[in-house]
């Protein structure tokens, strides 16, 4: 019983984002669940260690190494530089936005683009008296959306791939095609929503200083960084284990002799990373007690079998939506068939697609939403639900 109380509190906190009178975030509130769950006796400490799925660990460490280099060579200010003179035509600058955030998010991951590109576009567009919302929004859909098409496009993906031993280029052409066809579909109803409206700016507060955003750009240290991508894909498709090729690739880029390792590792996600160990831990904890097959098996009694990808599909949608979809991933892998990969498929797409039902549904939203504030552009729950609803439902 211990353990559910610890579980229940924890992702009650996580699904808040908060606890009331402290001055904590999700990644906070998960440590201190793993930390219950170990100080509890729930979890020995041997166990607790023996949760954390290594393997999973250092592919997510590698590709954030690797976008580090991207991000400190330019790369992504120089991405969102060549697209601004777009802006004069709205329509056409919305579809090389969304166009380009879910390619860079199927390769880069999401979050990383998100962070990287909200800010140089939210100060482009005010210069050019754009209203920033349906481009921002449009961003953060399109990452959610392309990041589904691979395996190290978002953090659930990797690790529903490296969970499930699943290869690379089989996922690929099984997620691409809904990915493209949920991309346009986005497209124009981000078109239609805000049809009349790409030139009244709303909910704009004046900023003063700050203009200027971005990393310069350096040909030569972004080439490298473009060319460890393209080795890595190329690797991605052999047997070699993905988080061996990644880190090979990772370690090269360190051996540098201008970029610092103290700058390059100052740009991994630490806060995400120790998100991923502590829900390790946590789900462990709850699956040894035996009170999640209870409620499975609950499930199952009313007819409600995760084997259905329609059910499967829900399920994933709402618990993406309670708690965000990397918690929500780790609650149902566990409960998914090895042999059957279509179920794996499934909860990669409905997880990554629920993600842009409300803003709680994906880190890449909040990123959004934060970078776009610093600059005076507020984007509320509401405004990002009018788009993320009926977005999400065209998914499905």
């Amino acid at each position: 019983m211990l353990a559910v109380v610890i579980f229940s509190l924890a992702y009650l906190g996580i699904a808040l984002g908060k606890i009331p009178g402290l001055v904590i975030d999700r990644v906070g509130v998960a440590l201190l669940g793993a930390i219950a769950m170990v100080v509890s006796g729930v979890v020995t400490l041997e166990g607790a260690v023996g949760a954390i799925d290594l393997p999973t660990i250092l592919l997510l460490y590698a590709l954030m190494i690797l976008s580090a280099q991207l991000r400190l060579g330019g790369f992504y200010t120089w991405v969102a530089f060549t697209i601004v003179p777009y802006y004069k035509h709205p329509r056409i600058f919305l579809g090389i936005t969304m166009g380009v955030s879910a390619v860079l998010s199927a390769v880069l991951a999401n979050d990383i683009v998100c962070f990287a590109l909200t800010p140089v576009l939210a100060v482009s567009l005010l210069r050019a008296g754009l209203n920033p919302l349906p481009f921002l929004i449009g961003l953060a859909v399109s990452s959610n959306i392309g990041s589904a098409a691979t395996i190290i496009g978002n953090p659930q993906n990797m690790l529903i791939g490296q969970t499930g031993y699943l290869d690379f280029a089989q996922f690929f052409f099984w997620c691409t095609p809904p990915s493209v066809l949920a991309l346009g579909a986005g497209y124009g109803i981000i078109l239609w929503m805000y049809r009349g409206r790409f030139y009244h700016l709303e909910n704009r507060e004046v900023q003063k200083g700050g203009e200027e955003t971005g990393q310069p750009f350096d040909a030569w240290q972004t080439s490298k960084g473009i060319l460890a991508v393209g080795v890595l894909m190329i690797l991605f498709l052999t047997s070699i284990p993905r988080e061996y090729s990644a880190i090979g690739i990772a370690g090269v880029l360190l051996c540098s002799r201008k970029m610092k390792t103290r700058d390059i590792t100052g740009l991994v996600d630490w806060h995400l990373i120790t998100l991923f160990c502590a829900l390790f831990i946590i789900i462990h904890g709850i699956s040894e007690s035996g009170y999640l097959d209870m409620v499975i098996d609950s499930l199952a009694d009313m007819g409600l079998h995760l084997t259905s990808l329609p059910v499967l599909t829900g399920i994933s949608a709402l618990l993406s939506n309670l708690f965000s979809n990397v918690p929500a991933v780790m609650l149902l892998i566990s409960f998914l068939d090895p042999s059957d990969h279509i179920q794996w498929y499934t909860l990669a797409v409905s997880s990554t697609f629920a993600g842009n039902l409300f803003l709680l549904g994906s880190i890449a939203n909040l990123i959004v939403v934060e970078q776009a504030q610093a600059h005076g552009i507020r984007i509320s729950f509401l405004q990002h639900a009018a788009v993320g609803i009926p977005v999400t439902i065209a998914m499905v």
